[in-house]
């Protein structure tokens, strides 16, 4: 039986999903099933997503250390695993998302994998852009995934003030 829980986050209410201690789904609150197909219950497996969702919302966990087990196509799954080669706090083009699992010419079918993506944000899809640069699709909405790339820049940008001011200190 899978299981599920609802938490609030800074995002507003998610549920998250999990079987076999595999984390399968992420929802956002306009997301939710009308029709609960697993039992809400706490697991541990369910607490440590959450728990790790939190830090990484705090911008104290910049990478995951959980199962995932999406499911899809073996065309999706190659499209999810390239959204994990994403840099935290970088971003890619849907053609550069293409070109790294070897289909330069399926651009449209990259961003209709990624709009499947049963686990947003531990499967980074908020890191892909338009080729202009443009915010497009995400099924959180257009600005939590603003929201996400804002909270990446910004722990980087930190990360790297606080290396400099290291750096600094040392030389002096």
């Amino acid at each position: 039986m899978r299981a599920c829980f609802y938490r609030r986050t800074s995002l507003g209410m998610i549920r998250i999903e999990e079987w076999n201690e595999r984390i399968v789904k992420l929802n956002f609150e306009h997301e939710f099933p009308e029709e609960e197909e697993c039992e809400v219950i706490e697991t541990a497996c369910l607490w440590s997503a959450f728990t790790q969702l939190q830090e990484y919302l705090a911008g104290k966990r910049q990478t995951f250390e959980l199962i995932l087990h999406p499911e899809g196509t073996d065309f999706q799954k190659a499209a999810w695993q390239a959204l994990m080669e994403i840099p935290y706090g970088q971003t890619w083009t849907y053609r550069q998302q293409a070109e790294s699992i070897g289909k330069p010419k399926a651009v449209r079918a990259i961003g209709m994998a990624n709009h499947r993506n049963p686990i947003p944000i531990f499967i980074p899809c908020h890191r892909v852009i338009g080729a202009d640069g443009s915010l497009t699709g995400y099924g959180g909405g257009l600005e939590i995934k603003q929201s996400l790339l804002d909270l990446e820049r910004l722990t980087v940008e930190k990360q790297r003030e606080a290396e400099m001011a290291k750096a600094a200190q040392k030389g002096q």
